[in-house]
């Protein structure tokens, strides 16, 4: 949300600067998060001064050229070239010195410099409309009234206007700050805590009269829980036409564009006020009778954007008779809206259902400033008086009289809210005592009403703009804000308890895992656990009818809960990709969604992505690319730090990997990884290979929970290596190697490592070569060549009668 601080200077006078503003703000919970400068003219016509020419003359080398001498208020005239047919000696001109900053139409800027034209010095540049961005006419240069002062800024002299623009980031429940004037009023409350007493001045309708009867619009409101209340008036005889220049920089400078008199009015009035108004030209309006309700569903409707929508039965409308003029808080028709040949309008201001505009707005995809204060709630007891002070600054700006007098509808009176508090309570809260006149006065600063003061509290009235606050533990928060979180004092004393947690919580194990990804180079994504129902396409093991699908999603793109985190991770490779981050590994836990009818399941997931090379480039070492074994060892370093060690490999296939893996202890499944397929990669664009691993992290937990970790001595004699080159079957997999191995010898034999793999010329059709080794150890003693011999020896013959292979 923008605020402009001139415009607050209207409703509070003070002399703070933007700056301290802005902390006093952000202390109040309306944070700032930036400011930004607001000019008329960009630049501020910053070195542009006026100047009398003294001396014009043509350029001896050039016909369109003239050389003049031209006085800015120095002790000596500037000599400046200058192209334009109008310029004259005895003008007054405007002229951009050296070192001026000019902005074109687009934006650029462009900087005066001294130079030679044709064989002239050019001191500076007598400027045209259009260079200083005053008009637009480059028929000539600017010339000014000769009783201009010579070396008057031209910031001054055009009146530039200079503000400076709030960026405030609204939280939700801060409905009442969505205006100038409920900024202002926080503001107010803020700067009495300084010891700074400011009235806050509201624009005055007392001028507000009804000049004739003779245009009178008949409302019927059908659905009077979605439209509580609702005003409306009728204005003629008016012109629809370009807004005053100061109506038109304040909306500028909040980021509204201007569009003509009475939309900047209704504009206006909705970031001064906080009150959305419409405006409907009466023409369209057949037999003078406007309807508030809902309509049939599938009900075609043309808003103002040009985009034919189909109605909801629930979608409060406008209504001319049967025909949809206006989305009820959300936007205009096409059809209905003011033009310039419009003459009389009908303005309206209203108070509709906050949850009812809300559903509208999401259901349309449409968030515009009238549905982002309507769905958050507004002030209903302002919505006369906001009527009131669009139709006086319509007439101001525009002309025209009140043909009506004001149509209000409001049978059931919104009640405000009566709250008790208690002294105790708000210190209880708060941790310290503050004291009672100081509650009370800041109380009265946010506009509670005090109904009665006891010993041991207050009894409250809370307005009914603010919807957030309903519980003593609200009115303690508005307190403490307004008080000044930095003025609790901190205790010296520290209080902590102490809880018997098992080392194999899952926040633990989370934090352990997490910690040794990071020291290998990974880093640690958060997706988003809401994402679009299109992914389903992507794999057979996906299934719609198990969405867990949203009632009031946020877009199409965010409707369902995600039932994989494959997606969300390659969303995030392809993001950093784009960005020439292309050597990434990245890790996640997060939870998986499912419905199966009756029965709706979240599961935990721990997924790591690996794509790109391994580590930076450097002249030192070779690029080596991240792929399937070096996923494979991550994974199993992962698993033995949990003290997970006993697992089968087994061959997987599926429509997501290429080529893949599962690791499973018994019938559990641990962890399945591999190659992603080039279709899944193609679809989010990315054409690097990337290897992906998907944990069962709650099953890791619980057999990690069960595993007895044992330790013992580091064995005080040495190891010994032995290795094979073995000749064997393309269909033999080391797993295979490995158990003979461990069945051949299972004392002595501490570890069987595959160190090599070759395949090609010189070796046999069908066959592969793999080298091994072997480590053994003795843990009582030294070994001898003769028991490694004989060990060896029965590797081979084991390897040669069940595997068929041959030593190379």
């Amino acid at each position: 949300m923008k605020i402009s601080y001139n415009w607050i200077k209207q409703f509070i006078k003070t002399d703070w600067s933007p700056e301290q503003t802005s902390e006093l703000l952000t202390d109040l919970g309306l944070e700032v998060e930036g400011i930004e400068l607001y000019q008329s003219i960009k630049g501020g016509l910053d070195g542009v001064v006026v100047g009398e020419v003294l001396t014009c003359v043509q350029h001896t080398n050039a016909d369109r050229l003239k050389v003049t001498t031209v006085n800015i208020g120095l002790e000596k005239p500037v000599q400046i070239v200058c192209g334009a047919p109008n310029v004259a000696a005895g003008q007054k001109v405007p002229v951009a010195t050296i070192g001026t900053t000019l902005y074109t139409e687009e934006g650029e800027a462009w900087t005066i410099k001294k130079g030679k034209i044709r064989g002239e010095e050019s001191h500076g540049m007598i400027c045209a409309e259009d260079e200083l961005g005053i008009g637009k006419s480059h028929d000539g240069i600017m010339v000014l009234d000769i009783d201009t002062v010579v070396g008057t800024r031209a910031a001054d002299l055009f009146k530039i206007v200079n503000d400076q623009v709030f960026e405030i980031g609204l939280t939700p429940n801060r409905a009442d700050a969505m205006s100038h004037y409920g900024t202002a009023r926080d503001l107010r409350a803020g700067l009495a805590q300084q010891n700074i007493i400011a009235q806050l001045n509201t624009p005055s309708v007392s001028a507000f009269h009804v000049d004739n009867r003779s245009l009178k619009i008949d409302i019927e409101i059908a659905n009077k829980e979605l439209a509580p209340r609702y005003c409306g008036i009728t204005i003629s005889d008016i012109k629809v036409k370009e807004s005053p220049a100061w109506l038109q920089h304040r909306l500028k400078a909040i980021g509204v564009t201007p569009k003509n008199t009475i939309i900047d009015a209704t504009n206006y009035v909705l970031h001064e006020l906080g009150q959305p108004l419409h405006a409907f030209d009466t023409a369209k309006i057949i037999d003078n009778k406007i309807e508030v309700k809902t309509v049939a569903a599938g009900t075609p409707f043309t808003t103002l954007d040009g985009v034919e929508r189909k109605l909801h039965e629930d979608d409060l409308m406008i209504c001319n008779a049967d025909v949809p003029m206006c989305i009820a808080g959300v936007y205009g028709g096409l059809h209905s809206g003011v033009t310039e040949n419009t003459n009389s309008i009908f303005l309206e201001s209203a108070f509709f259902n906050p949850v009812s505009i809300r559903k509208t707005a999401k259901r349309h995809g449409l968030n515009t400033d009238a549905s982002f204060r309507f769905e958050r709630g507004i002030d209903p007891n302002i919505t006369e008086y906001a009527l009131k002070r669009a139709a006086l600054l319509i007439i101001e700006i525009s002309g025209g009289i009140i043909t009506s007098d004001i149509s209000d509808f409001y049978p059931n009176k919104i009640e405000d809210l009566h709250v008790h508090l208690t002294f105790d309570k708000v210190t209880k809260l708060v941790g310290q005592e503050i004291p009672e006149e100081t509650i009370k006065s800041i109380l009265t600063t946010l506009d509670f009403k005090i109904n009665n003061v006891t010993e041991t509290g207050l009894g409250l009235t809370i307005p009914a703009y603010r919807n957030d606050v309903h519980r003593q533990a609200d009115v303690i928060e508005e307190i403490l804000r307004v008080y000044g979180y930095n003025k609790i004092e901190t205790t010296t004393k520290l209080n902590a308890s102490i809880s018997n947690a098992s080392r194999f919580e899952d926040y633990k194990l989370q934090n352990i895992i997490g910690n040794q990804l990071a020291s290998q180079g990974f880093f640690e994504i958060m997706a988003n656990s809401l994402t679009t129902p299109d992914y389903i396409a992507l794999s057979e093991q996906l299934n719609e009818d198990h969405n867990v699908t949203m009632l009031n999603p946020l877009s199409s793109e965010l409707s369902v809960m995600r039932q994989s985190l494959l997606f969300s991770g390659l969303e995030a490779i392809s993001f950093n990709i784009n960005r020439k981050r292309t050597d990434l590994k990245l890790f996640e836990f997060g939870k998986t969604y499912h419905n199966y009818g009756d029965n709706k399941e979240e599961l935990k997931h721990l997924t790591l992505f690996l794509t790109g090379n391994k580590t930076s480039e450097s002249w030192n070492k070779n690029q080596t690319p991240s792929d399937f074994f070096y996923l494979k060892g991550t994974i199993i370093a992962t698993l033995e730090r949990l003290g997970i060690s006993r697992f089968k490999t087994n061959p997987f296939k599926n429509d997501v990997f290429s080529e893949g893996v599962l690791l499973e202890q018994g019938k559990t499944k641990l962890v399945e990884f591999g190659v992603v397929k080039n279709a899944i990669l193609k679809h989010f664009g990315i054409s690097q290979a990337v290897v992906y691993a998907d944990f069962n992290w709650e099953a890791i937990i619980d057999i990690a929970k069960r595993n007895t970790i044992s330790f013992k001595a580091i064995p005080k004699y040495p190891e010994v290596r032995r290795d094979f080159a073995l000749l064997i079957d393309d269909k033999v997999l080391f797993e295979d190697i490995h158990t003979i191995s461990k069945q051949t010898e299972k004392q002595l034999l501490k570890s069987v490592n595959l160190f090599d793999v070759y395949q090609g010329e010189n070796l046999p059709e069908g066959k592969k070569s793999y080298a091994v080794s072997f480590i053994f150890q003795d843990e009582n003693k030294t070994l001898t060549d003769k028991q490694v011999d004989k060990i060896m020896n029965k590797l081979k013959s084991n390897f040669e009668t069940k595997l068929g292979a041959q030593l190379r």
